[in-house]
């Protein structure tokens, strides 16, 4: 599936043998037979082409990814718990991704939201001063 979803296009199985074999010693029958079990698993469609099949992926490697955390966390009986644990598993690379990734989901409307509401504590000592505290917050 590496190769697949590398090459994000149709594949042969000789195009996928002759890659591998520049790291290992590996058969053409190998390699077919991996590619129909993907094929008779769902993991990839497969379209004729003279006496030969392209195989192509049927997901991307991220929407794999995320059905597996989706199904593991599904199988938990404290899904809170299991998302601290997974959480506290991650790198802080990771941690980032996943706050990069929250943003994405969340939009632009949710993104702006929390610019919005910082003003808001502040509209009281304002109306009770207004210029003093435009004057001392620099706003």
């Amino acid at each position: 599936m590496t190769r697949v979803w590398k090459w994000n296009r149709p594949v042969t199985v000789r195009e996928v043998l002759e890659d591998l074999q520049q790291e290992r010693t590996i058969a053409y029958t190998t390699v077919m037979t991996v590619l129909d079990n993907l094929h008779q698993k769902g993991w990839v469609r497969r379209e004729a082409e003279g006496r030969a099949y392209r195989y192509e992926a049927v997901s991307t490697r991220a929407a794999y990814a995320a059905a597996l955390m989706n199904d593991a966390w599904s199988q938990s009986d404290n899904p809170a718990a299991a998302l601290v644990a997974f959480f506290g598993m991650m790198s802080e690379e990771q941690r980032q991704a996943l706050q990069d990734a929250v943003r994405i989901v969340q939009g632009p409307e949710t993104r702006q939201a929390p610019e919005a509401a910082e003003p808001r504590p502040a509209q009281p000592e304002q109306q009770e001063n207004p210029g003093s505290a435009e004057g001392t917050t620099g706003r």
